[in-house]
């Protein structure tokens, strides 16, 4: 088995940066196709190989990555995922990440980014909760440190 192969299973043949899934079929040369980056935005980081798709993995050396929020949440100043992620896995801690204006909003937000940092920060265990606060939810992430 091939390292791209290896690195797209231990993924789940998902791209680490915009989450959505590769296709193995598709052509390593073509956008959509798959490619092992084997530098994170973090030189530091502990997985030193991810799955991305090959225009993401392009995309990413041009400019600093973005994990976006998805539309369909309704958060109000969603805080950068990455710069997130490397905090906590250096020290570990609580994190609040976005203001949601109702309980059902800070909980889908919450369910997505425990979802989403599962694949964003794999081993790292990450809780997502939501505190009530003047008048609007909050979403904190917490970990303990590694």
């Amino acid at each position: 088995m091939s390292l791209l192969d290896d690195v797209a299973e231990r993924d789940g043949w998902r791209c680490w940066v915009c989450d959505e899934p590769v296709d193995p079929g598709m052509s390593v040369n073509d956008a959509r196709g798959p490619s092992v980056d084997s530098r994170t935005a973090d030189r530091k980081a502990k997985i030193a190989e991810r799955l991305a798709h090959r225009g993401c993995n392009s995309r990413k050396g041009a400019v600093k990555v973005v994990i976006a929020w998805p539309d369909r949440l309704h958060v109000a100043e969603p805080a950068p995922l990455i710069t997130v992620a490397g905090r906590l896995e250096r020290k570990g801690g609580r994190e609040m990440v976005a203001r949601c204006p109702t309980k059902q909003d800070a909980h889908e937000a919450a369910d997505w980014l425990a979802d989403r940092f599962s694949r964003l920060v794999p081993g790292l265990p990450v809780t997502a909760t939501v505190e009530a606060g003047g008048g609007q939810f909050l979403v904190v992430l917490a970990t303990g440190r590694r």
